[in-house]
């Protein structure tokens, strides 16, 4: 290696100048965060931008920020604000609350979707229940005609029901089973 060349580190090399595991390194890599070069052997080298990234990476971890959160901020470059610090510019901010918005937005489409899948679980889970329980019930032995009775009343109670539990003005929990 020549003097001009830049001096590559070893993962153990680099994570002990960074004061964390080889582990960590690897972990915020695996996250795509950062992406050192390869020996020929495949052996992680990193280089004095990839530890300035990983010093970012640690900073921003510090202040308790998210690694989503992070992964936006890495999108955008620091700009000088005096004496040596670097600091975001107001557009990079507004790009950087633009993206996490979206993700909110799309988590909380998702979390609406996965709401809706478990309440239609847990009724189709009710009707199993019921159809369950009304199986063993005859397999020991209960007249049908009486259970069959039974099952009809209950389900026009469960629609007398539903269809009290939608009048306007009538609020309930949206986490509730209908």
């Amino acid at each position: 290696m020549s003097k001009d060349s830049p001096a590559l580190l070893t993962v153990r090399d680099a994570a002990e100048r960074l004061n964390v595991t080889p582990r960590t390194l690897k972990y915020y890599e695996e996250r795509g965060l950062v992406s050192p070069s390869r020996s020929e052997g495949r052996y992680r080298l990193y280089d004095e931008h990839d530890l300035e990234q990983f010093s970012r990476i640690l900073r921003l971890r510090a202040l308790g920020f998210s690694l989503h959160g992070i992964t936006e901020m890495l999108k955008r470059p620091l700009e000088q604000a005096g004496e040596g610090r670097r600091r975001y510019s107001q557009e990079s901010l507004q790009q950087i609350a633009d993206a996490l918005a979206r993700q909110i937005e799309t988590l909380d489409t998702r979390i609406a979707a996965v709401r809706r899948e478990l309440k239609e679980a847990q009724t189709v889970r009710a009707e199993l229940a019921d159809d369950l329980d009304y199986l063993q019930r005859r397999l020991a032995g209960e007249p049908s005609d009486r259970m069959i009775e039974q099952r009809l009343a209950a389900t026009r109670r469960r629609k007398e029901a539903g269809a009290h539990s939608h009048q306007p003005g009538k609020t309930r929990d949206p986490d509730e089973p209908a």
